[in-house]
Order: C-alpha cells, then sequence, then structure tokens
C-alpha cells in the first residue's frame, strides 16, 4: 500500500491518473539570460507586453466561444493587468535602473502582488496570484520558456500553486485532477477547478514534494486524500465510487429547475455569490434562485479612483436585470487595510484582518459610501435588491449605515432620478462579537447573512491558508455550530430571515444541520448548487431534529464531521 497524503478537498469528485509536477522555478532561466543595454531590454519589453496581450485575447475568445464566463473573466483581468499603464511604467523603470527585462517584470509584479497579499478577504488576497502569474506570463515569454505540452492520456497537476493562466489554458479532457501545496478554496485556479468539475485537494504543504512525476495517483476531493501507488483493491474501490458519482451528478443536474424544498415541505432558498455580471450565465443554468452576495469590492479594485456612481449603477443593474423577479443582495465595498487603493490612503496595519476595513472604511469616507448607496438604490428601480454591511459588530454601525441611506434617498430625490425606496438593510454575521450580540441586532436590520469563512478564522483563531494550522480549521466545530444556531434563533425571534454565504453554505455535509436549525436561504459558488439542492430534497424534519441534537452534543469537529459523512452516505 502506497502513501496516503492528507490535505483539504476543495472540488468533490474522484481522479486516477498519473502525477504531472509542475515547477514555477524559473531560476535557471534567468541565470542563462543575456541581458543588453537599458533600450534594448526595453524593446523586449514592449514586444513582450504585445505578445502577452495577444495570448490572453485568445483565452478570453476561446473561454467565450466555451461559455466559460468564470475563467474568461479571469483572462480579461489578466489583460488589463499586462496593459496596465502603472505596472509598466514600473517595469520600464527598473530596467532604466539596470534591471534585465525578465527581472524587472517579476519584481514590478512582486511588489504589486504584496499590496494584495495582506487583504482581509480570502478571495481578494489570492488576487495576489493574478498579478504576479501576469509578471511570470511576461517573464516566460522574455526567456523563451515555452507552456506545457498536454498529451492525449488523463492527469492529475500537482504543484504548490497553479498559476491561473496555466489553469485557464488547460484542454478539456487530460487534466482530470488537481493537487496543491497551498491551502485556498477561492484562488483563480480553484474556481475554474469548480466550474469544470475537476476533482481538487488543496493544503498538502510538505507533503507535495512527496510526489514525484509519473506516480500513480488517486485524487479524493471528496476527503481531502491523496494515494500515491494505490494497490489494485484501492484502485478497484475508487473506480467504482467514480462511476458512482458520475451517476450521481447527473441525477443532480436534472433538479436545476426545481425548488430546494425538504420531503415535509421546507423550503430553503439557494442563491449564488457571484462577482461580476458574467457570472450570472452559470448560475442560472445550475439553478440559482436569485444572489445571495455581490462582491462590488471588485468594481473598486485595480484603478486610480473610485468608480463613479454611473459605473457601479450599470453593473448593479445588470445583476438585478437578470435576477428578475428574485432578490439580489449586495454587499457594500469589503475593503480593508494594505489594499492597493491609492484613492483610501489606508496605512500599513500590522494587522489588517482587525483594522481599518469594511463597514468602517464606509462609514469613515462617507463621499464613497454614499455614492455606492445611490447606485444601488437605483439598481432597486430595475429589480429586487438588498443591501448587506459587512464586518458589523455593532447596532450604532446600523444606525449610522441607515442615516447614510436617508442621505442617500434625499440627494436621489433632489436629482430626480427613479431609485428603490424601501431597499431591505442586512448585516453580514462574521465575527463571534455579531454572533453573540445577534439578539440586538436583529432588532436594527432587515435580514442577517452568516460570512462563514471570516465566522470560523475569527472564533477558532485559525488562518486557513496557514498550512501549519489549517487542520484545525472547520466550520463543524462545536463552537461554530453554537453561533450559528443562536444567530438563526435570533433572527426568528425578531421575524427576519436568515441566511448563509460563506464556503459552509455549499458544503453538502452541512445541509441537513442547517436546515435543522432553521436556515433561510444558502448563497454559494454555483457548481455547489445541484448538490445541495438534491441533499436538501431527501431531508425530513424529525430525523435531521434528532441530528443536530446528536451534532451539538458533541465535542469535536472531527467526530461531527464523520457523523454527516455516515448520515449523507447513508441518504
Amino acid at each position: 500500500m502506497g502513501d496516503v497524503l492528507r490535505g483539504t478537498g476543495v472540488v468533490a469528485g474522484i481522479a486516477i491518473a498519473n502525477a504531472k509536477v509542475l515547477s514555477g522555478d524559473l531560476t535557471g532561466y534567468l541565470n542563462k539570460y543575456n541581458a543588453g543595454t537599458p533600450d534594448v531590454e526595453s524593446g523586449k519589453m514592449t514586444e513582450a507586453i504585445k505578445a502577452a496581450s495577444a495570448e490572453l485575447a485568445q483565452l478570453i475568445a476561446t473561454a467565450k466561444a466555451n461559455s466559460q464566463d468564470s475563467q474568461a473573466d479571469i483572462m480579461d483581468a489578466h489583460y488589463t493587468m499586462v496593459n496596465d499603464p502603472g505596472l509598466a511604467a514600473n517595469m520600464y523603470g527598473k530596467i532604466e535602473q539596470g534591471t534585465a527585462a525578465p527581472q524587472a517584470a517579476l519584481t514590478a509584479a512582486e511588489e504589486f502582488a504584496t499590496l494584495f497579499d495582506s487583504m482581509p478577504d480570502p478571495y481578494l488576497r489570492e488576487r495576489a496570484a493574478d498579478v504576479r502569474d501576469v509578471g511570470r506570463r511576461l517573464a516566460r515569454l522574455l526567456l523563451g520558456v515555452g507552456h506545457i505540452q498536454y498529451e492525449a492520456e488523463a492527469i492529475v497537476l500537482c504543484a504548490e500553486e497553479i498559476e491561473p493562466s496555466v489553469a485557464a489554458s488547460m484542454p478539456e479532457g487530460p487534466v482530470c485532477g488537481i493537487v496543491l501545496g497551498k491551502a485556498s478554496t477561492t484562488s483563480h485556479t480553484v474556481i475554474i477547478a469548480k466550474a469544470r468539475g475537476i476533482p481538487t485537494v488543496a493544503g498538502l504543504g510538505s507533503s507535495l514534494t512527496r510526489i514525484a512525476d509519473g506516480t500513480a495517483i488517486i485524487v479524493d476531493g471528496n476527503t481531502g486524500q491523496v494515494l500515491l501507488e494505490p494497490t489494485p483493491e484501492q484502485l478497484a474501490e475508487y473506480q467504482h465510487k467514480a462511476e458512482a458519482e458520475a451517476a450521481r451528478r447527473q441525477q443532480d443536474a436534472q433538479l436545476a429547475a426545481l425548488e430546494a424544498v425538504t420531503l415535509d415541505g421546507k423550503r430553503i432558498q439557494l442563491a449564488a455569490n457571484v462577482g461580476s455580471p458574467s457570472d450570472m450565465t452559470a448560475a442560472r443554468k445550475q439553478g440559482a434562485e436569485g444572489v445571495g452576495l455581490f462582491r462590488s469590492e471588485y468594481l473598486f479594485m485595480g484603478r486610480a479612483v473610485p468608480p463613479s456612481e454611473e459605473e457601479q449603477f450599470a453593473a448593479y443593474k445588470e445583476v438585478a436585470e437578470q435576477c428578475g423577479s428574485q432578490l439580489c443582495v449586495i454587499r457594500t465595498m469589503d475593503i480593508g487595510g494594505d489594499k492597493p487603493l491609492h484613492y483610501l490612503n489606508i496605512a500599513k496595519e500590522e494587522n489588517p484582518f482587525l483594522g481599518w476595513r469594511a463597514i468602517r472604511i464606509s462609514l469613515e469616507r462617507t463621499d464613497l459610501f454614499i455614492t455606492q448607496l445611490k447606485a444601488i438604490l437605483r439598481a432597486g428601480a430595475f429589480g429586487k435588491v438588498a443591501i448587506m454591511l459587512p464586518m458589523i459588530i455593532s447596532t450604532a454601525e446600523i444606525t449610522a449605515a441607515r442615516e447614510c441611506v436617508k442621505q442617500a434617498v434625499a440627494e436621489l430625490r433632489m436629482e430626480g432620478k427613479a431609485f428603490a425606496p424601501d431597499v431591505p438593510l442586512g448585516i453580514m454575521i462574521e465575527t463571534p462579537a455579531a454572533a453573540v450580540m445577534a439578539q440586538q441586532l436583529a432588532g436594527e436590520c432587515d435580514f442577517f447573512s452568516i460570512g462563514t469563512n471570516d465566522l470560523v478564522q475569527y472564533t477558532l483563531a485559525v488562518d486557513r491558508g496557514n498550512p501549519a494550522v489549517s487542520s484545525l480549521y472547520s466550520h463543524f466545530h462545536p463552537a461554530v455550530l453554537a453561533l450559528i444556531d443562536n444567530v438563526v434563533k435570533a433572527g426568528h425571534n425578531h421575524n427576519i430571515w436568515v441566511g448563509m454565504c460563506g464556503e459552509m453554505a455549499g458544503d453538502p455535509l452541512a445541509a441537513p444541520l442547517l436546515t435543522a436549525m432553521g436556515i433561510d436561504e444558502l448563497s454559494m459558488s454555483a457548481p455547489s448548487i445541484p448538490r445541495v439542492k438534491a441533499v436538501i430534497r431527501k431531508l425530513e424534519e424529525k430525523p435531521i431534529r434528532e441530528l443536530l441534537e446528536q451534532a451539538l452534543a458533541l465535542n469535536e469537529a472531527r467526530a461531527i464531521r464523520r457523523l454527516m459523512e455516515d448520515y449523507i452516505s447513508g441518504q
């Protein structure tokens, strides 16, 4: 029996193939590079930027032709970065100081990427990989390093981190699994893997070095296990599992047009988390009932000035219209310390996760906040929208935000613009403070949405991106479950609906517990919707209430997870 490595399953499914180990080390190529004069190197950089733009344009066109909208958006962002005047000026400046063009591309991109690394929002923090990817794309072109060559046979890609451009250019078919050293559920590589249904395990850390190129490998995205050189018995077992999963996915896909309703009539709204209007195409295909989280901060990123009211209005309006009669929940900008937003002048902070971010910035920079609120209110004239405030820890913040909404309404009336005057105002419950104070907060807002990514990190004091402690991160921890149960009860005591928009919302294993608690809405990445819907449609109140009591009586996250695995496997 071969080695069994353990990581975190980030895309469910089984993959059986040989490993293809990727190395991103360009050191040898850099050492052999013969640099010319600054003028020569600048000329090479200009040509590399043109070549990179052409490559990305082709990737965008191919993705759109294949209806891979999220992939096209990622490459479109890279296209913008490649042609960013600020990044180019930094690279040319380094060349003038005597740096060779390939190293200038890498260094300039790294300087920009470090600004993203300490962002509070995990999804935004992952954008550092995109900036580094752009620098590496230029460096490879300058060094003459070719792209990965794929053969016909199936492979499992293994790497510490796979660049988004590499993931985006993967052909359909050969790549049947992915193994990553880093622990991330929000990298663009994982997003692409989810969209394509490629089983993925992340967070192997140093164990990744035990995988040799060409090794026979099994990737279990359900459990986070990676089996090296499996025995004939293990191969047979996992081939059976893979066939069963394929049949189940086919069954789940047939539920897209149906509601998520339990056997005894409890209905739960399943919505989508989106970052741009184009994400709605995939969301609708998967049966999403509206948008539970529109991440508006992407409109604020990568620019010298904040987005205007008209720019924001256009984006919010497009998504609201695509939601039709269903609700679109728009989170106000979740911006934080050390983000590359020069117009905010955020000072470097020792711990930006606990610093000047989200609602704290909005209530101080009311010029930006009111502009955003006006754009959301105007979008409400074209569909059902709601405003969601991030990082709330007190009733005073909600009161101050409502005053800003009143001012936004007054300004829109004076300007004679059409808007919805009765847009619901809700809050994200993503800190232990908010979860504990849920009874008081519920009396001041129209709905709750539980952001489990931050709630778990803050409650357990665990950075899930840190391999040394990421194994301690679990939304099945008894303390987390107790807080969520308290939040749902508090919301219902005040007759407001309670949703969830963190990673837990898309976990099929968590669906029975959340349903038993009385959750009203679950918002997740679109590909997760069919499986969660399939689980919910098999649930019945009495058994899951008993299951919840069992879970809350357990003292360990692993024990609760095992309980849920046994329950789901027996459905």
